[in-house]
């Protein structure tokens, strides 16, 4: 008989504004082995891009994350989610303004909700953002896929102003206060 042990992924939703930036700070993840970019929180069912741009779905600019809970806790993935984007802005995220940027944990378990509701808890306790912070937190719903042009977005497309402008600082910033969870092989 093999005593095999079985790896156990995890999945999780971020939304921290635009879903090329989110996208991108996660693939670096160490212990993170898919991202990928979707829709989720809205009132239509296989909204597109354009129309989720408009505004009017209800819907959110979100990423799937599939980890390793025994190579990056939860945890950890809450701290990067949190320093990668401002979570005190209610649905803007910079210049992308709109309830399609909304900052969103959707969570797929109990502990989860439990560990994102008390970081915020914490987070707020040390006025770590100077704001409160406004980060919806709620069980996640369907979520849809986006269209393929959008995903792996910023490694193909490293050179667009947008992706060395907004993108690139935000890479920047979270590979160096994240390091030790960040794969060298970029």
């Amino acid at each position: 008989m093999l005593n095999k042990k079985i790896k156990l992924n995890v999945k999780v939703y971020f939304a921290g504004g635009c879903f090329w930036c989110t996208e991108s700070i996660f693939q670096r993840v160490i212990g993170v082995k898919n991202v990928l970019p979707g829709y989720m929180g809205g009132s239509i069912k296989n909204p597109s891009y354009r129309e989720v741009c408009s505004g009017r779905t209800g819907h959110t600019e979100a990423i799937e994350i599939i980890f390793d809970p025994e190579i990056i806790s939860f945890k950890d993935l809450l701290e990067i989610f949190f320093s990668s984007h401002d979570p005190t802005t209610l649905n803007r995220q910079g210049n992308d303004v709109g309830t399609q940027y909304r900052s969103a944990i959707f969570y797929t378990s109990d502990t989860q909700n439990d560990e994102a509701k008390a970081m915020i808890q914490d987070l707020n306790a040390v006025n770590e953002f100077g704001s409160p912070i406004v980060t919806e937190v709620a069980e996640e719903v369907k979520f849809y896929l986006a269209e393929k042009e959008h995903s792996n977005y910023f490694n193909l497309n490293k050179e667009q102003s947008y992706c060395q402008f907004v993108i690139s600082p935000k890479i920047k910033k979270v590979t160096t206060k994240f390091n030790k969870h960040i794969s060298k092989d970029e």
